[in-house]
């Protein structure tokens, strides 16, 4: 009977093994988180309970929950697509910003010199420069290490800080609100006919959700079933063996950096056009650093990316509730994260910890200086 039931469940055992590492660390770092919280003076059972409640204990919980997953996901992905070949994409919080930035131009400013646009044309091209603008600025990394050897943990590290500083620039310049009530860093309001439409009445949850969603089966589709997607695979594993097999690697170093960085620009648009209704200085709230986190504990897959979106949007969304209830720092969530990402990193410990046997899955990170 035992024989039977394990030959019966194999095929799902074997698809769940994947799980097993992640949701041990995650385990791990809320057991940690807990006894940080009881250091501080409070109940860690109150707390997580609290922030199941203000994550999920009703309708508007819920929505605001998936809110917050929308730009996880696509900045999750734009991670994730970029380990897929090999690359390691810093500077999704940049693209994300040039993406906002973008989608602020093309919601404002782009129907005063064409002389207006109707919703269903002027939508998809907002959110389209959006991805553009952090396509193409994921593509100069891209480039430099195709052709120069450049790495882009550096590069991308390096244009954030050119990317963030160039927008706050614009917005405290040649772009920001000239109301003369305005005091803030922000540009002026995108037309309506730009703004991504709520999913339900009443809510925040917008159709950027289920964008992010389709996103993700893209990307999945895309690596397991296209050519393209092997060619970033096999560029991800070996280039040498990819260089063997026909492909050719600088392009493809290129073209993933820059469809990882359309990904990412992509989500700060959507945060323009169905949230903020315009870019404003440090709305994003360091989602593209955050994402870094997501990929590595959703082991750069994209149906893992959108789990651990899922799982970070949770504690993000119900913080302020447990931090209400029982008086917990907020700041927990963000020393929790940081565990889990620990503890995804560190796998090797975790499977000491808790006795799990089996390799270690590779995952590439990086290939050196001139990879």
């Amino acid at each position: 009977m035992r024989e039977k039931l394990i030959r019966r469940f194999a095929p799902l055992l074997r698809r769940l093994r994947p799980l097993l590492l992640p949701a041990l660390s995650v385990f791990t770092a809320m057991v940690l988180g807990g006894v940080l919280i009881a250091v501080a003076g409070g109940n860690p059972l109150e707390a997580y309970a609290g922030m199941l409640e203000g994550a999920l204990g009703s309708p508007r919980a819920v929505s605001e929950t998936l809110v917050w997953a929308t730009p996880y996901i696509l900045a999750g992905l734009s991670v994730s697509l970029a380990l897929k070949g090999g690359l390691f994409n810093i500077g999704a919080e940049g693209q994300l910003a040039l993406g906002a930035l973008s989608a602020a131009w093309a919601g404002h400013w782009l129907p005063q010199l064409v002389g207006g646009l109707p919703a269903a044309l002027h939508v998809p091209v907002t959110l389209l420069l959006g991805a553009l603008a952090g396509g193409l600025w994921a593509a100069v990394p891209g480039w430099i290490k195709a052709r120069a050897g450049g790495h882009e943990v550096i590069s991308t590290i390096m244009l954030n800080y050119v990317a963030l500083n160039a927008v706050s620039f614009l917005l405290n310049g040649p772009m920001k609100d000239p109301e003369a009530s305005n005091v803030l860093s922000r540009t002026p309001l995108i037309d309506e006919s730009a703004w991504v439409p709520a999913l339900v009445d009443g809510f925040r949850l917008h159709w950027g959700f289920p964008l992010a969603l389709l996103a993700a089966a893209l990307v999945g589709w895309a690596l397991r079933r296209t050519t393209f997607g092997f060619e970033i695979r096999t560029a991800g594993q070996s280039p040498d063996a990819a260089r063997y097999a026909g492909v050719r690697v600088s392009r493809t170093v290129i073209a993933t950096m820059a469809l990882s960085g359309a990904l990412a620009g992509l989500a700060g648009a959507i945060e323009v056009s169905a949230l903020h209704h315009r870019h404003e200085l440090g709305f994003s709230q360091g989602y593209g650093f955050d994402a870094i986190a997501i990929a590595l504990l959703g082991k750069a897959h994209p149906g893992g990316t959108v789990l651990a979106a899922l799982l970070f949007s949770v504690m993000r969304s119900g913080a302020t509730r447990m931090q209400y209830l029982t008086q917990v720092p907020i700041d927990v969530i963000s020393v929790i994260q940081a565990l889990i990402l620990l503890f995804v990193a560190a796998d090797a410990l975790v499977r000491r910890i808790y006795r799990v046997r089996g390799e270690r899955e590779r995952l590439v990170l990086t290939r050196g200086w001139g990879g």
